[in-house]
């Protein structure tokens, strides 16, 4: 069960002035630090419950964290695609904020409709106005409908994105077990970057496991904006080739340009192509809060940051982290990758609150599982740290690297990461 903040609680909390209601861990007897301000963190995903916590733990306490999440629950993008291969059920990765509790985090179900910069305040839509003395902003993406003829609300009510776990997880799911056998399953790609580049070959083989044991006649046809597999390839080409050959169709260069949803047909810039259930993930970018504030630098899409705090080169005393930020160079947007995100923004945000000398080099570690059948996973992984001269994050010459091949032992170690990043970022 999910806590939920209410506009009473609030307002007692901001006239009290003290960190009385946002005492640390239940069971430690020390009296309540002294606060120093507050961190209002807008999103709770990987990013932003994971920035909500380390904040906590990192400052004793002293600084005030309120935590705004629209969604009741946390669902978990990675392993999604387990769903749409029935290995899974939506459920097994659907958690709740309670935990964060006992790090002092004030967990509020509501949602920002404004950043107001120049107040330092934000607008919500069921409570009263926030004040922060710093805020971080981890609204995950939000998809460029617009770039797609024909992707309408009302088209949008058939052909799914399921890029957000959740509701149309389960949708999609219900839609492949619906399509008669010997249909087509069409899977279209964006261009990069978009969030977690391997998951839509994932997505590919955990639909195909499905179809080799329920549909056998049925097929995958990936239709790829790229000009080609943009992640671990040789391991998802081995996969097709060797667990899933006739099943998979693989076609680059076709970014998907219009959609009719009546009659089933996707077109490309120099073809149509027809599915029984069609996949569309749009193009992507951050979050609507992110562009309501500002914060977008380049292309229309992405949050510029400098990574050594994480802090927005737009907006000052406003930190941007996930897949909403200008990844640096060989950063996916990934779980991972926002999770260690964090760390460096909790880092960087108690050092300048707190008095305290910055982390002169930060140093953080992606790691990317894909199960490529309902048995077998591979991985991919990378290190990146602070370059003061290049002024970003690097990837550290030699970390890092990909599976030599699919095994089970890489499944286990993919749902021991999984575990383990949920305990780190929910408490």
């Amino acid at each position: 069960m999910s806590f939920e903040f209410t506009r009473r609680d609030f307002i007692k909390l901001l006239g009290a002035g003290t960190a009385t209601g946002l005492a640390g861990c239940a069971t430690d007897p020390a009296p309540p630090a002294k606060p120093v301000g507050t961190v209002i963190v807008i999103g709770g995903g990987y990013g932003g419950a994971t920035a909500a916590k380390y904040i906590r733990m990192w400052s004793g306490g002293r600084i005030q964290v309120f935590l705004v999440e629209r969604n009741a629950t946390f669902v978990s993008c990675p392993l999604s695609n387990l769903v749409l291969g029935g290995s899974m059920n939506i459920e097994a990765l659907t958690m709740g904020y309670q935990n964060l509790r006992a790090y002092g985090v004030q967990v509020i179900r509501d949602e920002v409709t404004t950043i107001n910069v120049d107040k330092k305040r934000v607008v919500l839509k069921r409570v009263e106005d926030l004040p922060y003395d710093r805020l971080v902003v981890a609204p995950g993406i939000d998809f460029m409908f617009n770039e797609v003829a024909g992707l309408d609300a009302k088209a949008q009510e058939t052909i799914l994105h399921a890029w957000k776990a959740g509701p149309q997880t389960v949708a999609l799911r219900k839609q492949l077990e619906a399509m008669p056998d010997g249909g087509t399953y069409l899977l279209s790609i964006p261009k990069a970057p978009y969030r977690c580049p391997p998951g839509p070959y994932e997505r590919a083989c955990q639909v195909a496991s499905y179809f080799k044991q329920a549909k056998p006649r049925s097929k995958v046809l990936i239709l790829d904006g790229n000009e080609d597999i943009v992640s671990k390839k040789g391991l998802f080409l081995a996969a097709w080739d060797q667990l899933y050959k006739g099943i998979i169709e693989y076609r680059p260069n076709q970014e998907v340009k219009q959609v009719d949803a009546a009659s089933g047909t996707v077109r490309t810039e120099f073809d149509n192509f027809k599915g029984s259930v069609i996949n569309i993930l749009p193009p992507m970018r951050a979050g609507d809060i992110a562009q309501q504030a500002k914060l977008i630098t380049a292309n229309n899409r992405w949050c510029g940051v400098d990574w050594q705090t994480t802090q927005s080169v737009a907006v000052p005393g406003i930190y941007v982290i996930g897949d909403a930020t200008l990844s640096a160079p060989a950063m996916p947007k990934s779980g991972s990758m926002a999770n260690n995100q964090a760390k460096i923004a909790a880092s960087a945000i108690c050092a300048e609150m707190l008095g305290q000398p910055l982390n002169p080099q930060p140093q953080i570690v992606n790691t990317c599982y894909s199960y490529v059948s309902a048995t077998e996973a591979v991985h991919v992984a990378s290190v990146h740290r602070w370059d003061a001269d290049k002024k970003t994050l690097i990837t550290v010459p030699g970390s890092g690297g990909v599976s030599a091949q699919r095994t089970e032992i890489e499944k286990q170690f993919a749902d021991a990461w999984a575990k383990n990043i949920w305990a780190d970022t929910l408490g």
